[in-house]
């Protein structure tokens, strides 16, 4: 060995070259994972002892740990509770530890400087990567974590078109349709439709993915009947009032998330609108609480443990240095029929007080 070679500090790229193997096998045996093989480990610990590696500090001169950051705007909402589930099982199996921060003010999320500074604390904390569930305005810290070479990853985000964006979510077009499929199936002709924001990817490719079941039905699409807003309860309740008190009002509403179909049943009942008797509704993700409405909310199932669990994987993967197979992976939905849906009552056209 040359002095100059001597002089220069071993890196992981140099024990994984004298092992024989990757740079992300070497990481796993260095970590204690139980899938290295033990002959591997032990080239590989031969290795570092010959190469003398000592393994990077972070700026505070602590030794860094795996860890991963998951930010999220609203931590109450059932939605980002369930695809939290997954993220945590996910980060234990890895045996990484799990930071969980609430989304940075919105000048972080859209300043340079500002989102470069936050994504070197997590880097500072050791972290292997970055989950973003559903984040608005996440583009600048999408930026200063690919300038970092910090995997970032986005669970359901508002906007995929970005080019550096790496994202999660489900099948949003097909699970509205095959609801729709359903209501239609039972014989309802008038169906209204709560969505959610204009702006949001998955509210977008919900709304079209009802207006293709109708159109493929032969049924007309009636701008009345159709709302766009936020994804909450009140919203759906509000939403829900304007419809159902029409002159002649549908016979089933459509809600784009389960949030807004919880709402749409409390407006129901506080109408005297039997469910499913005199109306359907449909909700969209299968949170908990779905099973638990009165009556049971037939909804689109979203795999939200599913989402948090790929998200963490594919930040793995691409800390250990491989590419995604696709900047955006979609998991698959599927139907939850439960009792708020039935066939369209008699008299579809009556109108109420």
């Amino acid at each position: 060995m040359t002095d100059q070679a001597s002089a220069r500090r071993a890196t992981l790229a140099d024990v994984a070259a004298a092992a024989g193997v990757s740079k992300a096998t070497v990481s796993k045996a260095l970590n204690g994972r139980d899938d290295v093989a033990a002959e591997t480990r032990e080239r590989v610990l031969a290795a570092v002892t010959a190469l003398d590696y000592r393994p990077t500090t972070s700026r505070s001169g602590a030794p860094e740990r795996r860890a991963l950051t998951v930010v999220f705007d609203i931590p109450a909402s059932p939605y980002i509770l369930n695809v939290l589930q997954g993220v945590l099982a996910a980060a234990t199996e890895e045996r990484l530890d799990l930071l969980t921060r609430l989304a940075p003010d919105r000048a972080v999320r859209t300043q340079r400087a500002a989102a470069r500074e936050w994504v070197a604390e997590q880097r500072d904390r050791g972290v292997a990567g970055i989950v973003g569930l559903t984040l608005t305005a996440p583009l600048a810290l999408i930026d200063a974590a690919a300038d970092a070479d910090l995997p970032f990853v986005m669970v359901d985000p508002v906007d995929t078109s970005h080019p550096r964006m790496v994202s999660v979510g489900s099948s949003n077009w097909a699970g509205a349709r095959t609801a729709t499929d359903h209501l239609v199936a039972l014989g309802h002709r008038r169906i209204g439709w709560i969505g959610g924001p204009e702006g949001s990817d998955a509210a977008r490719d919900r709304f079209y993915g009802f207006s293709a079941a109708l159109d493929a039905a032969g049924l007309p699409l009636d701008p009345a009947l159709v709302r766009a807003d936020r994804f909450d309860v009140a919203t759906g309740a509000r939403h829900a009032r304007d419809l159902l008190t029409l002159p002649h009002p549908p016979t089933a509403v459509m809600a784009a998330d389960d949030e807004l179909a919880v709402g749409v049943l409390a407006t129901a009942h506080e109408l005297g609108i039997r469910v499913p008797e005199d109306l359907s509704v449909t909700g969209f993700d299968d949170t908990p609480q779905a099973a638990w409405t009165t009556p049971p909310l037939t909804t689109v199932h979203q795999p939200l443990d599913g989402m948090g669990r790929m998200a963490v994987q594919t930040v793995v993967a691409m800390s250990e240095g491989a590419l995604p197979a696709s900047r955006h992976v979609e998991l698959a939905t599927s139907l939850t029929v439960r009792g708020s849906t039935a066939r369209a009552p008699q008299g579809a056209a009556r109108a109420r007080q």
